[in-house]
């Protein structure tokens, strides 16, 4: 006991400060003597010792930034002498931890202080989880000391078995820092000091592994470069080898892009850009990613046809006939194409084809309901003018850099479609058409129609920039031709650049027309029939035309001949029928079924939509076309109490203003016109449109809505054979409306041969083919007195009204 209570009682000894540096108990290190302080802490040691049995003892504290640590390790001196670089030295092996305290008095020039040595026992037998720290530091010390090569401390690290010493074993590794260190040395107990220790080595293994992964892959990388930097100089050896065995120059123009350029006939500011990109690329790498870039820069530009121009056909009255023959009707479209090379061919006869660096391009948009031949008409225009035809579709195109192109520093950066469209002609004055630019859309990646304003402006698209070229495109030589279903689809500042010619649709003799010349004779071929084989006469043609289909267009019209035409096919090959076989009229329902648009004059008069009061037909105008629209009135059962106004058919706020304006007329005027106005106070009014998944809007529906509510009161029956179209206003006036012509055809496929219209659109009839006048009675109305006149039958009969209309000052027939 008295031995065990020794070996924990103070003692003072000199102090041997050692500065950023941590000795823990167990090793033995050399120290340089030329340091003063500690020269003197050795020779103050050695001074004691000689009255004292043992080796010279010094204390061990480590000094951090001037501050010396509350623990130190007791340390003896083994010997002294000379290092390995010839300076005096001295070898020190730690003993013990020592509690440094207070400082005090001793001989020589040395710090001496008080220490007290620290219990740092651990019980035996050593705990489960202490075991497996054990084995656990050995493990990381045995791996990180073979990663070294160090294999014999890895002997003496596996026979260390106290815990202590092993965790203090620690101190040796050089990669722990000086405050990593002095933890170690201040943490008194061996089990947290050894788990401190262990967990110190486990995050330097991490790290190492981590830096070992790192250098890996860039010793990797620097080889696979080098490997391709060999093999591509191995590769320009044989190929030089190769071109002396052939005779070649050393210089090919197919792999010189400078002699490209040079060679090629470019403009002089596309010239000197492309030179300067040529430089470039001399300077870069063959390893850098902008060498790629440039040399798809450069095979675009070489590719650009920049001085080609096609000789347009300046026979004015061939082109017509072209036109002619490929397409029946469209007359405006064909003669602003005539004018067009008209005006073109004197331009360059008197030397003005350039002027002010822009030439005389076009641009037209084409307006009309589909199927009416719009895209078609572009190959016909070029077919005519002897131009090349590319067609650029832009339906659904939402993207900005579709037209004007990508910035060079994206990657798969390509020009745009106008660029791309110029490429693929060949030439700098194709016929391009911008197919569908009224389903151009705009989202976070730009607006596409607001691009197209320079591509449509005659006064910009000379100077036309695209984003990947960079370089002016000169495009006013270029003859646009954009095609849209919607005239309200387009953005207007676009459309203020663009000359608008509106197709309305076709006639019905010119659909029989079209469907001789050029659908029958297409579709006979797609069916594998010769023309000696099926025949189709006229009468079977307008009865697909009126009956089978109603449209603007000669889409269904066409699928209507190509049924019939792989019917007849079937049955030819089934044995049913023998050919050659003449199609008629007759034959239509036995082939492809029955009719599904039988005009109203021709049902039985029960049958009839206005066999009823309250029914009225209305004129309206779709994005495929004129269409037929009818108004329903009704009015509530007294005994429901129900009262004010229902609309249904999904109608827009403007069509219920004018439903409105219908009523509150009929309550105003209604004595005047001879109807029980009475029943409008005090019973509901129902009017419905139907087709009620369509959405309907617009006020040209004002007067239709008006003859029905009269109709309704008055028990008459609206005339079956009048459709009629206009705006009412509050004092009974018929306003003008849009879309006569459209409006008018339609009434003309479905069988209406009287329409009344508004007075004030009168001269909008010189835009109705004379053939569809011939057929119809047109009324151009002012007053809704004048409508109701003109649509109203008698009460007693359906005949005609008894006041001649003449009386009233209407024109009877326009």
């Amino acid at each position: 006991m008295a031995a065990e209570s020794d070996a924990f009682t103070p003692f003072t000894l000199p102090v041997l400060p050692l500065d950023d540096e941590v000795v823990l108990p167990g090793m033995v290190v050399p120290l340089d003597l030329s340091d003063a302080e500690v020269r003197a802490a050795v020779e103050a040691a050695q001074a004691a010792a000689r009255s004292e049995p043992g080796k010279p003892r010094v204390l061990l504290v480590p000094r951090v930034d001037g501050t010396y640590a509350t623990t130190g390790v007791l340390g003896t001196i083994e010997q002294v002498g000379r290092l390995a670089d010839g300076d005096p030295g001295a070898l020190i092996r730690g003993r013990d931890r020592v509690k440094i305290g207070a400082g005090t008095t001793g001989p020589g020039a040395a710090l001496w202080v008080e220490g007290t040595r620290v219990d740092d026992t651990v019980p035996d037998p050593l705990p489960g989880q202490v075991t497996e720290l054990v084995k656990e530091y050995k493990a990381l010390a045995t791996a990180w000391l073979r990663k070294r090569g160090a294999w014999q401390v890895v002997d003496r690290v596996q026979a260390i078995d106290d815990v202590s010493a092993l965790a203090d074993n620690s101190g040796y590794s050089p990669f722990l820092t000086t405050e990593q260190k002095l933890r170690l040395l201040e943490t008194a107990e061996p089990v947290a000091r050894l788990r401190l220790a262990t967990q110190q080595l486990r995050d330097h293994l991490a790290e190492q592994d981590v830096a070992e992964t790192i250098a890996k892959d860039v010793q990797e990388g620097v080889d696979k470069q080098q490997r391709e930097f060999l093999l591509r100089r191995q590769l320009e050896a044989v190929r030089k080898e190769l071109r002396e065995i052939n005779g070649e120059q050393e210089g090919e123009e197919s792999d010189d892009y400078r002699a490209r350029v040079e060679a090629a006939d470019l403009p002089e500011k596309v010239r000197e850009a492309a030179l300067k990109e040529v430089d470039k690329l001399e300077r870069s790498s063959d390893q850098s990613p902008e060498g790629s870039w440039i040399r798809t820069w450069l095979d675009t530009v070489l590719e650009l046809p920049w001085t080609v121009r096609t000789e347009d056909a300046y026979d004015i009255r061939g082109a017509q006939a072209v036109l002619d023959a490929e397409h029946a009707g469209l007359d405006d479209v064909k003669e602003r194409i005539t004018e067009y090379l008209a005006v073109r061919k004197r331009r360059v006869d008197r030397g003005l084809g350039v002027v002010g660096g822009r030439r005389g391009g076009a641009v037209l948009a084409l307006v009309g309901p589909p199927g009416v031949g719009k895209t078609s008409l572009g190959e016909s225009v070029a077919h005519a003018m002897g131009r090349k035809f590319v067609r650029v579709a832009l339906g659904g195109v939402r993207d900005e850099a579709e037209i004007r192109g990508h910035r060079r520093t994206y990657v798969g950066a390509l020009p745009g479609r106008i660029v791309r469209a110029i490429k693929e002609a060949g030439s700098m004055n194709p016929v391009v058409l911008l197919d569908e630019i009224d389903k151009v859309g705009s989202d976070f990646r730009g607006d596409p129609a607001a691009a197209l304003l320079e591509v449509l402006d005659p006064a910009q698209n000379h100077t036309f920039r695209d984003h990947y070229l960079e370089v002016e495109l000169d495009l006013s030589d270029v003859v646009f031709l954009a095609t849209a279903n919607v005239l309200e689809a387009i953005p207007e500042a676009l459309l203020d650049r663009m000359e608008l010619v509106r197709l309305d649709g076709y006639t019905e003799d010119e659909k029989i027309v079209i469907a001789r010349d050029h659908l029958l004779p297409r579709q006979l071929e797609r069916a594998g029939l010769d023309k000696d084989e099926v025949t189709v006469d006229e009468g079977a043609l307008r009865k697909l035309a009126a009956e089978y289909t109603r449209e603007a267009g000669v889409r269904t019209l066409e699928r209507s001949i190509a049924r019939l035409l792989r019917k007849v096919a079937a049955q030819h090959e089934l044995g049913e029928r023998e050919l050659p076989f003449t199609v008629t009229d007759g034959d239509l329902r036995a082939l492809i079924g029955r009719p599904h648009h039988v005009p109203e004059s021709a049902q039985e008069p029960a049958e009839r939509r206005t066999s009823v009061p309250g029914v009225a037909t209305g004129l309206a105008v779709t994005g495929a076309g004129g269409d037929v629209l009818y108004v329903e009135a009704s009015l509530a059962d007294p005994e429901t109490g129900a009262s004010g106004l229902t609309l249904t058919g999904q109608l827009g706020d403007v069509m219920k203003e004018s439903a409105r304006i219908a009523l509150s007329f009929l309550r105003s005027r209604g004595a005047e016109l001879e109807l029980p106005v009475a029943d409008l106070k005090d019973r509901g009014v129902h009017i419905h449109f139907p087709a009620g998944a369509v959405p309907k809007d617009g006020p040209s529906a004002g007067i239709t809505m008006t003859t029905a509510l009269a109709s309704l009161l008055s028990g008459r029956l609206v005339r079956t054979d009048v459709a009629m179209t206009g705006e009412v206003s509050l004092t009974g006036r018929v306003l003008p409306i849009g879309g006569v012509k459209q409006k008018l055809l339609a009434a003309h496929r479905a069988g209406i041969t009287t329409v009344i219209i508004p007075k004030r659109n009168e001269p909008d009839l010189d835009d109705v083919p004379a053939e569809v006048l011939d057929k119809l009675d047109v009324h151009a109305v002012s007053d809704v007195r004048q409508v109701l006149e003109l649509a109203l039958a008698p009460a007693t009969s359906g005949a005609e009204p008894e006041v001649p209309v003449a009386a009233m000052g209407v024109p009877p027939r326009l």
